[in-house]
């Protein structure tokens, strides 16, 4: 099994290419200022928080509060109904009457489906499906949407202007499918002290979960799904517990930095770690300190940072001890095994070939098929 491998540089967006239009000034379109949106509340949290940024953004653009409802009962006119096959029962109708065909959606990872219909209920007139393969699919079509009626995912982070319009209409031809060509793209929060680590302190009182969900927004609207945080001076599950907790809602996956292995960031070694990071002499207080990362990531969706670096973003040890470092990422993968209570190569994982790691890698270390390698430029 040939590796997968991927190269993280401080952003990785470039993955999907919606070339189809959905909103139009034609006259085979309907208008969505007077729409309404329609959500059922059986959909995972982030459908239902990306349904909100939605009407947050066409009142935006048009100055209208279109209706956000969680039922097609009694509505009128059009809707935008956003949700999952799996979770929305409106949808499942229109899947079981050919309406809108789901096949393609099966088993596909991210996968976005925006199609219009004409008359798919009672007394509705025109109706935008946005769905999906799964909860980030769904969240992808909405930003998509998002973006063509002119609300830039920069908005916040970059004050980009809002063009503002009397109306908007979608294109009656609408029939868009899109999935990303890569798995994992993100964001790694890297040197980011004094200037940002300062910003956040005088905006949100630090690196805590409401600067966070500003983050987590930007990369769900760059149709991005990962992050490694800010790690100098700060341990994102630590400094606020409500940071894992909104990353989950938000359905972004989490990691950590280069040299720290197991979801455990390097401030949680210096605040509770016993004895000194070296695995020669305090291998038991360093498993038990992994095992609790695992612990403490639950059922959160993570890629695991495997290997081991020295403290501080230094080499482990002056030479390459490669029959170490093979040792450290075995008893890595029984502990991530026996706290999961799953094989290890059902838990994602990832070898960060950064610096003297590389040497290991080019004098023949080599780590089994399921962990990506990360390359670093």
């Amino acid at each position: 099994m040939s590796k997968k491998i991927f190269s993280l540089l401080t952003v990785l967006f470039c993955v999907f290419v919606v070339r189809a239009q959905i909103v139009t000034g034609s006259p085979n379109s309907f208008s969505i200022s007077n729409a309404s949106i329609i959500v059922e509340k059986s959909n995972p949290e982030l459908v239902m928080i990306a349904a909100g940024l939605l009407q947050k953004d066409i009142e935006a653009v048009t100055g209208k509060k279109i209706p956000l409802l969680n039922s097609i009962e009694n509505v009128k006119g059009n809707v935008i109904i956003i949700g999952t096959i799996s979770h929305s029962d409106l949808l499942k109708q229109l899947n079981k009457k050919k309406k809108i065909v789901t096949d393609k959606l099966t088993n596909t990872w991210e996968a976005s489906y925006v199609k219009s219909i004409t008359s798919p209920y009672k007394n509705i007139d025109h109706a935008l499906i946005i769905t999906g393969s799964d909860r980030r699919g769904v969240a992808y079509g909405v930003f998509e949407l998002s973006k063509q009626i002119g609300v830039s995912p920069w908005y916040w982070w970059a004050d980009v202007p809002v063009i503002k319009k009397s109306d908007l209409f979608i294109d009656l031809k609408t029939d868009i499918i899109d999935a990303p060509k890569i798995k994992y793209r993100g964001i790694f929060l890297n040197d980011e002290a004094p200037a940002l680590t300062g910003w956040a302190r005088e905006k949100f009182g630090g690196l805590n979960h409401q600067f966070y969900e500003k983050v987590f927004e930007l990369i769900l609207r760059l149709k991005g799904n990962y992050l490694w945080p800010a790690m100098w001076g700060n341990a994102f599950n630590d400094d606020d517990t409500l940071n894992p907790v909104l990353a989950d809602k938000y359905g972004i996956v989490m990691g950590t930095s280069h040299h720290e292995p197991m979801l455990r960031a390097q401030q949680e070694w210096k605040r509770y770690g016993k004895g000194k990071w070296d695995y020669n002499v305090n291998e038991e207080v360093l498993k038990d300190f992994w095992k609790k990362g695992i612990e403490n990531m639950g059922t959160h969706e993570s890629i695991l940072t495997v290997g081991m670096r020295g403290d501080g973003d230094m080499p482990m040890s002056r030479e390459t001890a490669t029959d170490l470092l093979e040792r450290i990422v075995k008893d890595q993968r029984e502990i991530i095994t026996e706290v999961t209570g799953k094989p290890a190569d059902k838990t994602p994982q990832l070898w960060a070939l950064y610096k003297e790691v590389q040497d290991y890698y080019d004098k023949g270390m080599r780590v089994p098929d399921d962990v990506t390698l990360l390359l670093c430029d």
